[in-house]
């Protein structure tokens, strides 16, 4: 496969080198086993590893390129893909299951598989929350839920963005609360305190806000939490100037 991609000769002869005649024993309690070889795989913390999963990688998913998915701008969008975490997504459970397939298939044939424990699938609709998604691989039905984490960020059904503004809001005040004592030195001036919350608070506030579908009450609530950060601020340097 590595060849056909080009790469240069002496750089295959260390790929080869590095991987030729693995074996492995596994330690139980002590006692090791007999060694045996690998055939498959990839060396664990090895910096080659994540290159060579990504080559492989990009080859399987190229195979996606044609197939539907949606829309943005008129551009077509089948899958998402950061590092090892892919996402596929469709406008319909036939169209997924394709898309499912072809993973599968080439995937196989370079000796990779889905691990089908860590799959799931989301249908996410405004209208209705109890449509199914029949999605199988290889014969085993892949669970559906309601809601995932992708990238730190928190995808639901419904589509909406409240469990994730709300989550961010809970943050937001965890990491003010944490940093109240550092707030609470009088040698430091306001200008520094200011630039201490929009670096350390509203970060941690405003992350993935460029993603959020938001009405006039949930824009009102992120800037009473921001308006709460700057008030609790000047309340601590008062008490500070009070006991002074």
């Amino acid at each position: 496969m590595l060849e056909k991609l080009d790469i240069n000769g002496k750089d295959l002869r260390v790929i080869r080198n590095l991987y030729l005649d693995q074996t492995v024993s596994v330690r139980i309690e002590g006692e090791h086993s007999d060694f045996k070889p690998i055939k498959r795989g990839v060396r664990r913390r090895c910096v080659m590893s994540p290159d060579l999963f990504n080559i492989y990688s990009e080859i399987i998913l190229k195979y996606l390129d044609g197939i539907s998915g949606f829309k943005i701008n008129e551009q077509n969008l089948n899958h998402l893909r950061y590092a090892d975490d892919t996402v596929s997504t469709a406008e319909s459970g036939k169209q997924l299951q394709k898309l499912l397939g072809t993973v599968v298939l080439e995937g196989e044939r370079m000796g990779l598989s889905l691990n089908v424990k860590k799959m799931e699938c989301m249908v996410i609709s405004k209208e209705s929350s109890n449509l199914k998604c029949n999605l199988v691989s290889k014969g085993e039905q892949i669970k559906q839920v309601t809601k995932f984490k992708y990238l730190g960020y928190l995808i639901t059904s419904s589509g909406r963005c409240t469990s994730e503004i709300s989550k961010r809001i809970a943050m937001a005040k965890d990491t003010f609360r944490k940093m109240k004592p550092l707030l609470a030195i009088r040698n430091i001036s306001m200008t520094t305190k200011i630039r201490v919350i929009k670096t350390y608070v509203w970060s941690v506030l405003l992350c993935g806000s460029e993603c959020w579908t938001i009405n006039k009450e949930w824009r009102k609530t992120t800037r009473s939490s921001r308006n709460m950060v700057h008030q609790k601020n000047d309340e601590n340097i008062m008490d500070r100037k009070k006991v002074k």
